[in-house]
């Protein structure tokens, strides 16, 4: 009899499994997800709506602001452009996360597959970064450089913008020649490291940028026309591929003369205006003519082209 009640006590008495708190956050994740309500139909104007979008994590939950709409947007620029100074304006407003050149990892860019995953990924509001500020923020981007994969995969890219709601910033260099110096300089920083063995694409102090200044490169005459007038090339197609999505242009020179630009752009974006600072340092200041080596080469190989312009424009220091 006594086996008996035990065997009746084993058929009622199922212990529960043992559940560890990664589990249990889940569970409780998944049933705020069932439970929770539709957000609202925005408030906004009806070409807007396809620019307005409630990210659903799966990494955790935006709580409180699941219903803030959330802007998709990414930088398209070249390298040394001013768009590292540009994303660290724009990572100072609070409502903004701009998370770099996500692209640059060349697994990513390796086919449009890949591309669309981790443009997913990151407008999910899955991407963890430095500039990652989750749940409210209200919009989410990257920066873009044309060549890394933009130009090659440029059909698909512009389907996932018209497709997803995605706005593109546009910003590049009216001065290309003071471009190519940054470029050039750069690269002789990449082997050279004069700040203490340690190579920095930017600076926050004057010390470091007067260090950085200090090299003076020696550039082509002979390709320099030719180089100048494939990047206005590669600067035009790119327009030209992207001109069906919703854009802005800018160009970094106007927004060192006039900040008020940056408040187009947060209204672009649909965020409120705030006054965006950055750290960063200018490196190369003054003319031209201080800044190259075979200065006078430049100069005869650019007087009388369309290009002279390069040698006197200036602006004003940030």
């Amino acid at each position: 009899m006594a086996d008996d009640l035990c065997s009746f006590k084993d058929i009622f008495l199922i212990k529960a499994p043992k559940k560890s708190p990664l589990v249990l956050r889940m569970i409780v994740l998944l049933f705020a997800m069932v439970i929770q309500k539709p957000c609202p139909r925005p408030d906004v104007e009806p070409e807007e709506v396809p620019y307005v979008h409630y990210p659903k994590p799966v990494t955790y939950s935006r709580a409180e602001c699941a219903c803030n709409p959330v802007r998709y947007f990414a930088i398209l620029s070249m390298q040394r452009s001013g768009s590292g100074w540009f994303e660290t304006l724009l990572n100072n407003h609070t409502n903004i996360s701009s998370n770099g050149e996500i692209f640059s990892v060349k697994v990513r860019r390796s086919n449009a597959s890949t591309i669309v995953e981790t443009l997913d990924r990151l407008y999910n509001l899955d991407w963890f970064s430095s500039a990652s500020k989750n749940e409210c923020t209200a919009a989410v981007g990257l920066k873009w450089m044309l060549n890394q994969g933009l130009m090659q995969q440029h059909e698909e890219i512009v389907e996932y913008f018209k497709t997803r709601g995605v706005a593109a910033i546009f910003l590049f260099r009216r001065n290309l020649l003071r471009r190519m110096i940054s470029v050039l300089a750069n690269s002789y920083d990449r082997d050279a490291k004069p700040l203490n063995g340690t190579h920095k694409s930017h600076v926050h102090s004057p010390h470091e940028a007067e260090i950085l200044a200090k090299y003076k490169p020696t550039i082509n005459a002979t390709l320099l026309i030719p180089n100048l007038k494939q990047v206005e090339d590669t600067t035009t197609k790119a327009l030209e591929y992207f001109k069906s999505t919703r854009h802005i242009i800018l160009y970094y020179e106007d927004i060192v003369k006039n900040r008020t630009k940056l408040l187009d752009v947060q209204d672009f974006l649909k965020v409120p205006q705030r006054d965006l600072k950055s750290r960063q340092v200018k490196i190369h200041k003054g003319t031209l003519s201080n800044q190259i080596e075979n200065w006078g080469d430049v100069e005869k190989t650019l007087t009388g082209t369309q290009y002279e312009n390069f040698l006197h424009a200036d602006y004003r220091r940030r």
